[in-house]
């Protein structure tokens, strides 16, 4: 599945368009919960992001200060 635990994102469209994110559940139905710098955790559709070729190994339950800083280490 494209939209995997720990798939790099950039959201294209809503109010954190441009931001990058990390997917932190697998998707359920066509929405994915995420979080990323900028973008604060919650579910979004699918179509809302642009999957990236990074995958980041991210817990589930990881804290705001740990998905920002493994995004940072990435470059985004």
């Amino acid at each position: 599945m494209i939209l995997e635990k720990g798939r790099v994102c950039r959201k294209v469209r809503g109010r954190d368009a441009g931001n990058y994110c990390i997917v932190l559940e697998e998707p359920e139905g066509n929405r994915v919960t995420v979080e990323g710098k900028g973008v604060k955790r919650g579910k979004v559709s699918i179509r809302h992001l642009e999957p990236l070729p990074v995958v980041l190994k991210i817990r589930k339950g990881s804290k705001t200060g740990t998905i920002i800083k493994a995004l940072e280490k990435e470059g985004f």
